[in-house]
């Protein structure tokens, strides 16, 4: 196995656990997983919109397990079209003026980055075969 495609399926579990975690955060436990994330004391509507995406992110979790198990250019190919349609999600969160932990505005910025590679990496590997 090439390494580009070694290292992508590497992340690929690694997004498993951070989807669960973070989708399991926001259901379970808003406020610690605001402030993980540089938030401040959250507001009661912004505790409840962080857990209406808590199933969101268990869904990536699922998805990303999938790609995982079955290793489908299909897989791969929604996976990377999910992780298209968080491109600009984060850097338009770090507009919040909530956001107030020195370095989570740039933080979220990056996440963008990421989800951009990731989108571009998983449409390759929908390709290898």
């Amino acid at each position: 196995m090439p390494d580009l495609e070694r290292l992508l399926k590497l992340h690929n579990k690694n997004m498993i656990a951070f989807d669960l975690v973070l989708g399991s955060g926001a259901i379970f436990a808003p406020d610690a997983t605001l402030k993980a994330l540089g938030h401040r004391t959250p507001s009661p509507d912004a505790r409840e919109l962080l857990r209406k995406n808590g199933p969101v992110w268990l869904t990536f979790a699922a998805a990303h397990a999938v790609a995982a198990v079955r290793d489908e250019p299909r897989d791969w190919w929604a996976l990377a079209w999910l992780r298209g349609t968080e491109i600009a999600t984060d850097a338009l969160w770090a507009q919040s003026p909530a956001i107030s932990r020195p370095g989570a505005k740039a933080g979220l910025r990056l996440a963008g980055v990421a989800n951009l590679a990731m989108a571009a990496g998983f449409a390759w590997l929908s390709k290898r075969r």
